[in-house]
This record gives C-alpha cells, sequence and structure tokens, in this order.
C-alpha cells in the first residue's frame, strides 16, 4: 500500500468507517481492510463494528488464526499514534452508603428459623392426635 510506515491519530483513522473504505486499529497498527469486508467469514458487519477505535481486544476475543494473523501484513498501511487513543477506564461501581445491620434482629431471625419448623410439627401432631377417632 501507498503509506507503508505513516503515523496516523485516531481522527485520522475514524472516518474510515464503512463498507468502501474501512480501516481497523489494532495493536497499534492500521489496516485497510475494505477489500477483506466481503471475504471476512464472520461478515463485514463484524468488521464494521470495530472501525474508529482500537480494536485489539474484539480481534484477540476471537482467536484468530496464525494464518489469518498473517493475512494481516498485506492490509497493514501504518501505524497509530498510541497517545491519541483514549485510555481504558476500569468501571468502579458507585459507593454504597454503609449499612450497619442490627445484630439483635439476626439473633431474632435465627431463633425464628428454628422455631417456626418446631411449631408447625407440634401443631401438626397436635391435629392428627385430637382428630384421631377412637378404635
Amino acid at each position: 500500500m501507498g503509506g507503508e510506515g505513516k503515523l496516523y491519530t485516531l481522527a485520522e483513522v475514524s472516518p474510515h468507517n464503512n463498507a468502501k473504505d474501512c480501516w481497523l486499529i489494532i495493536e497499534g497498527k492500521v489496516y485497510d481492510v475494505t477489500k477483506f469486508l466481503e471475504d471476512h467469514p464472520g461478515g463485514d458487519e463484524v468488521l464494521l463494528s470495530a472501525t474508529g477505535k482500537d480494536a485489539s481486544d474484539d480481534f484477540e476475543d476471537v482467536g484468530h488464526s496464525s494464518s489469518a494473523r498473517a493475512m494481516m501484513d498485506e492490509f497493514y498501511v501504518g501505524d497509530v499514534d498510541t497517545s491519541t487513543i483514549p485510555t481504558k477506564t476500569k468501571y468502579t461501581p458507585p459507593k454504597q452508603p454503609h449499612y450497619e445491620q442490627d445484630k439483635t434482629s439476626d439473633f431474632v431471625i435465627k431463633l425464628l428459623q428454628f422455631l417456626v419448623p418446631l411449631l408447625i410439627l407440634g401443631l401438626a401432631f397436635g391435629v392428627r392426635f385430637y382428630t384421631k377417632s377412637p378404635a
């Protein structure tokens, strides 16, 4: 390709995001995969959905073969300036207020979990005893 070794920014690569002009960023390298869209085993939508961002994780998650990796060389157009790619932020859940559970209610629950089944059994035996007619 004509752009061998050129350094691109994310802003320069991002507009190449359609079926007539499709570029991907994988592992810091820029690939023009437009000619490969129709031949891609996963379909063109997979490639088009990975445009405009660092598609390294998308590429690795699929588990491409060594022959697929070797094929990438023919689509290479240059490198990307990694400082123009936003850093991935790790999700941190919002802080929850600390809940102070009352220890008394915990004791009451455990006591009820023990007594209620005993009460039901006692009631069942009592009903059976009083409803049984003498033979």
